[in-house]
C-alpha cells in the first residue's frame, strides 16, 4: 500500500528533524531522517517508490539540488518541500519541476500527513508505470499489438480476426505477453490498466520499445 512506503526527512536542523520525526511518527510512517542532502542521495535507493520532505536552504546540497537530481534520473520519489525561507517564485518553480506540495514552516501534522499520503500515492503509481514500461520494452511489436487489443477486452478469436493471424498464433503471443509482464491471468493484467487513466496507459502502450 502507498502509505507504507518509506518517508525520508532531509533538513540540516537536527531539532526540526527530531520534531518532524516525533510528529509524523504518530501517523505510523516508516521514517528515516537525514541532516544533509549528500547523505540522502548517497544512501537512499532513488529508483524505488517513496516520499521525501525537503528543506530548501541547506549547505552543500540544497533541496532544489536534490529535486534536480531526482528529475535527472527520472526517480519516482514524491517530493514535498518544507522550508522556512520559501516564497511564491520558489514554490512555482518547485511545482513546475514536479513537486507534490510546498509548505512553509511551521505546518500542522494533519496538513503534512495529507500531503504525504498524496505524494506516496503519486510515487506508487509512477513506480508502477515505470516498471510496466520497462517490461513492455521487452515485448516484440506483434506482442505489443496483441496486448493492446487484450487491454481493450477483445477475445483471442477477435484478436485473431483483427490481426489476420491464426488462433493458435494469438494464443502463443498471448502466453508470451503474460510471461514477460509477469502476470498469470487477465485479472492481474487488468490491474495494470487500473493503475492510471486510459490516456496514460495508451501512451505507455504506444511508446516505442
Amino acid at each position: 500500500m502507498p502509505n507504507t512506503l518509506p518517508l525520508y526527512l532531509v533538513d540540516d536542523d537536527v531539532a526540526i528533524l527530531d520534531s518532524l520525526t516525533f510528529m509524523l511518527g504518530q501517523f505510523g510512517y516508516n521514517i528515516t531522517a537525514f541532516n544533509s542532502g549528500c547523505d540522502f542521495l548517497n544512501t537512499v535507493p532513488l529508483s524505488q517508490a517513496a516520499c521525501v520532505i525537503l528543506d530548501s536552504r541547506m549547505p552543500e546540497v540544497t533541496g532544489q539540488d536534490i529535486q534536480r537530481k531526482l528529475l535527472e534520473i527520472d526517480s519516482p520519489v514524491g517530493i514535498i518541500f518544507l522550508t522556512g525561507h520559501g516564497d511564491m517564485p520558489m514554490a512555482v518553480d518547485a511545482f513546475r519541476k514536479g513537486a507534490c506540495d510546498f509548505f512553509q514552516k511551521p505546518v500542522s501534522g494533519k496538513a503534512l500527513s495529507s500531503a504525504i499520503d498524496k505524494a506516496m500515492l503519486y510515487s506508487h503509481r509512477t513506480f508502477e508505470a515505470q516498471s510496466l514500461k520497462l517490461k513492455l520494452s521487452t515485448l516484440s511489436q506483434r506482442e505489443q499489438e496483441v496486448l493492446n487489443l487484450l487491454t481493450k477486452g477483445m477475445t483471442n478469436k477477435q484478436i485473431s480476426e483483427a490481426l489476420f493471424l491464426s488462433l493458435r498464433t494469438i494464443e502463443v503471443h498471448r502466453a508470451k505477453v503474460m510471461k514477460k509482464l509477469e502476470v498469470h491471468n487477465m485479472a492481474e493484467l487488468a490491474k495494470y490498466s487500473q493503475m492510471s487513466s486510459d490516456e496514460e496507459l495508451n501512451e505507455i502502450l504506444s511508446s516505442p520499445s
